[in-house]
């Protein structure tokens, strides 16, 4: 018997700031990149899209795209850059 599977994409759950900052430091946590940027590419698309934050960012929409998909690695600028057009903060902690 097959198993069906429907399309998910987290977007559609990031209905609220504290939903979307738990899910951003969930990411952060991970310490790669790649999960990071689809993080930060899943925020963008539930906060109106890469265009709308381009707009907020004055990065270019295509590069934004590079950037947030599945497999890049950003950069740090550009992760700091999207972070306040987010307006969320990175901070940090001991780890035990």
């Amino acid at each position: 018997m097959k198993v069906k599977t429907y399309p998910y994409d987290p977007a559609e759950f990031l209905t609220s700031d504290a939903i979307i900052s738990g899910y951003l430091t969930e990411a952060f946590e991970t310490y790669d990149p790649q999960v990071i940027a689809n993080a930060l590419g899943a925020v963008a698309r539930a906060r109106g899209g890469v265009a709308r934050l381009a707009a907020q960012t004055g990065i270019a929409e295509s590069s934004l795209n590079q950037a947030l998909s599945p497999s890049s690695k950003p950069e740090f600028e550009t992760v700091l850059r999207v972070m306040q057009a987010f307006g969320v903060k990175i901070s940090a902690a001991v780890v035990a």
